[in-house]
């Protein structure tokens, strides 16, 4: 009987365990459209924007590479409108694709409101045919109070396919600063609503073909160390009246859609899983200096030799590693004291005696003992009494007079001065190439 209850208990915890990991699958993976537009990265784009027009372009831009839909199966892809509702100190701004001419689908909305506080409150509701039921994004408010909308992210990181991610709480003040929320609770704000529809697009928009899904998860997997480190799942809505304003009021659904998503149309999309690491490849391609791709050890594409740095240099991974080696500071005093002091100390302890004790004891006393008047004659006739010593004491003194000028004058000091400018401009070239 005992032997029975460990058998039993073994069970439960290998189907509480593939349940666990089938649920952090799903969040990677829906199987559903909506896989196709990465609402985390909706999310960042709507933060960094200022406008909604501004918006709509970016959303739609290839180089974004944030679109991937193609809701009407013509392998293209779909253009996405950003459309406002507005009830008074609450907006619903709608993502949605015209279909067909006739049928249009809501993709997801961004509900901004104020709560009675007047502390603004943000989320983007994926819609239930493209994403299920209750699939809400929204920041990493710090709620002192109250119930944590996930338990999952309620210390201070999380992990994401094996790697540590940091958590980064945020405030409704810091969201109420966000550009495009400023832009909409403006005095002078005209409402949005695009203009576009089926069939007529803004000249500058060239539909491409999709992408498949590994090849797009594989791009903006390097984007998860901010997506899931400012953004979060959440299980009710801020917005009070999202049922009755929106769902039930201006929501647009596609019975095309339905029917693909039900017959498995939308499923092609996952049949190319080695396009995942093309996919990470085009992203260090067009991303560089993006931080994601330096602080992933298993991506990283360096060489092993140096495992101790990677993980503190990463963030400015180039510069200390290349410093070290390009200004050779060990050189510099190397050449430069073993070149020219070996003249120094074999010159001024010539000069120094010979010059100083014979030619400021003969002139000084005299000067001092008589007035000023009498100094300035009387130093005026000795001066050419020494013609005759100046012509023997020439040869002497330039040789003894030079060296000690020279260190004087930092004519000496100069040469060793100059080739570290030449070693540094050599450096920054270098720097500059890398």
């Amino acid at each position: 009987m005992k032997a029975l209850k460990i058998f039993f208990v073994l069970i439960l915890l290998l189907v509480t365990g593939f349940s666990l990991k089938a649920q952090d699958y799903a969040d990677q993976k829906l199987n559903l459209p909506g896989d196709n537009l990465n609402l985390y990265a909706v999310m960042k784009l709507f933060q960094e924007s200022e406008t909604l027009e501004g918006f709509e372009r970016s959303l739609n831009a290839e180089d974004s590479k944030i679109n991937n839909l193609d809701l009407n199966g013509d392998n293209l892809i779909d253009y996405i409108k950003v459309i406002d509702y507005v009830d008074g100190e609450s907006h619903t701004i709608v993502l949605q694709v015209s279909v067909t001419e006739k049928e249009n689908q809501d993709v997801a909305v961004f509900t901004v409101s104020k709560d009675d506080k007047a502390q603004t409150q943000i989320q983007l509701v994926g819609d239930e045919y493209l994403y299920g039921k209750d699939y809400i994004i929204e920041p990493n408010y710090d709620d002192t109070a109250g119930e944590t909308p996930n338990p999952g992210y309620t210390g201070n990181t999380t992990v994401v396919e094996g790697e540590t991610v940091v958590i980064t709480k945020t405030t409704y003040v810091e969201v109420q600063s966000w550009p495009v929320v400023r832009y909409i609770y403006t005095p002078s704000y005209v409402v949005w609503h695009s203009p576009w529809r089926y069939g007529y697009y803004p000249s500058y928009w060239n539909p491409w073909r999709p992408y498949y899904w590994d090849y797009y998860y594989g791009y903006h997997s390097h984007y998860n160390y901010h997506y899931y480190g400012h953004y979060r799942h959440c299980t009710h809505y801020r917005y009070p009246n999202y049922s009755h304003n929106y769902y039930n009021g201006h929501r647009a659904y596609s019975s095309t859609v339905r029917t693909n998503r039900d017959n498995g149309r939308y499923k092609d999309t996952y049949s190319r899983p080695d396009l995942r690491k093309e996919g990470s490849a085009e992203f260090k391609r067009k991303n560089p200096n993006e931080v994601r791709p330096a602080t992933r050890p298993s991506t990283n594409g360096q060489s092993t030799a140096k495992p101790s740095v990677k993980p503190e240099s990463r963030p400015g991974e180039s510069k200390p590693a290349t410093r070290p080696g390009t200004t050779s500071p060990s050189s510099k005093p190397a050449v430069n004291p073993s070149s020219k002091p070996a003249t120094r100390p074999a010159t001024k302890p010539e000069t120094k005696p010979a010059t100083k004790p014979s030619a400021k004891p003969a002139s000084r006393p005299d000067a001092k003992p008589t007035t000023k008047p009498a100094a300035k004659p009387a130093a005026k006739p000795a001066k050419p009494a020494k013609p005759a010593a100046k012509p023997a004491a020439k040869p002497a003194v330039k040789p003894a007079t030079k060296p000690t000028t020279k260190p004087a004058s930092s004519g000496k000091t100069s040469k060793p001065s100059s080739q570290p400018q030449k070693s540094g401009t050599g450096e920054k070239k270098n720097s500059g190439s890398r």
